[in-house]
């Protein structure tokens, strides 16, 4: 396994790490990405530490906190060799105050976090959206606490903007507090608005991407192609799950995928793997998250490692997965010369 810089911290992370989003399958959406109980979730972790990731991602609101709980068991007389990353900020509970990034719901977040993953300290909580309710010196100066008081070790965030991110950065710089180190970002070969804004803030401000949903939503499995029908276990064949993920052109899908497919013949490598692999190889990418339902996807996403795509077949991919840029960054494309672009 290889280990990168998270961001501009000392601390290392699997270039690999397993989300536990399939851990549980509390809720109806949920389950349509898996459901894996204390044994099961067990033997990935076997596996994964096997391989040599050693890193976990969850959330409080994944089934309602019940995946920090089996993470938990499962990583019971093995903290020590394990990093646990989670977060917090979405509503959790009724009441008007679980919610938000506020110093009263991240001090409770926090709290429940650590109970029920089964640990007294968190090595990297982030904040899972941005909170415009609270002010930034208050979510940062809890943060900051938290992490004096040893139960945070590292903090990032997820799903901010770039104007989120720099005023954060901003405001902990002014009064010296503990800086965002990561950003869990969706990004994938038919998602790609994170190099526009938030890759380039990354390079210029040393915070490292921890992406999510690396596959396009579960578009990117291999199992999706032109004038086929969707797979019975696709988690697609749900309109909750399609309405709460990124919206992607059906027909620029399928000229990634047909990208994809010739790669694979190229290198022997399943398409999942090679989707892996080219996020791997982007600029402030620190850590991929991959999901597994059982063994056998995880083993197959482990793939994606120890090997590398030739430029060509990188350029081939860029191409197929490239689409029209917004304003302004159309137009700062084409003044590369002051303004170069990040990849």
């Amino acid at each position: 396994m290889e280990y990168r810089q998270l961001g501009g911290s000392g601390f290392k992370v699997p270039a690999l790490c397993l989300g536990t989003g399939t851990f549980g399958g509390g809720s109806e959406f949920f389950k349509q990405w898996g459901a894996s109980d204390v044994a099961e979730a067990s033997r990935l972790v076997d596996i994964c530490l096997e391989a040599g990731l050693n890193m976990f991602d969850t959330a409080d609101i994944y089934s309602a906190g019940l995946a920090e709980e089996i993470l938990g068991e499962a990583l019971k007389g093995r903290r020590d060799q394990v990093l646990i990353s989670t977060k917090g900020t979405f509503r959790f509970g009724k009441g008007p105050n679980d919610v938000g990034s506020s110093r009263f719901h991240l001090i409770q977040a926090v709290e429940g976090s650590l109970k029920r993953l089964k640990t007294d300290y968190i090595d990297l909580y982030q904040l899972h959206g941005f909170d415009a309710m609270t002010p930034i010196e208050e979510v940062l100066g809890t943060l900051n606490d938290l992490v004096r008081a040893g139960k945070i070790r590292y903090i990032g965030c997820s799903n901010f903007s770039g104007w989120h991110l720099m005023k954060s950065l901003a405001i902990s710089d002014r009064y010296g507090l503990t800086r965002y180190v990561a950003h869990q970002a969706y990004y994938s070969l038919i998602g790609r608005e994170y190099e526009w804004e938030l890759m380039p803030l990354g390079i210029d401000q040393k915070v490292g991407a921890v992406v999510w949903s690396p596959l396009g939503w579960g578009r990117l499995t291999g199992k999706i192609r032109r004038g086929q029908p969707l797979p019975e276990t696709s988690r697609l064949k749900s309109q909750l799950v399609v309405d709460m993920g990124p919206p992607v052109n059906q027909e620029y899908l399928f000229k990634v995928v047909d990208a994809l497919d010739e790669v694979a013949k190229e290198t022997g490598k399943t398409v999942p793997q090679i989707a892996l692999n080219w996020l791997l190889q982007r600029p402030t990418v620190s850590s991929v998250i991959i999901g597994a339902r059982n063994e056998e996807q995880l083993r197959q996403n482990l793939g994606a490692i120890g090997w590398n795509l030739t430029a060509a077949q990188v350029a081939k991919l860029d191409a197929a997965s490239a689409t029209p840029l917004a304003y302004p960054y159309w137009h700062q494309r084409g003044f590369t010369e002051r303004n170069p672009a990040p990849v």
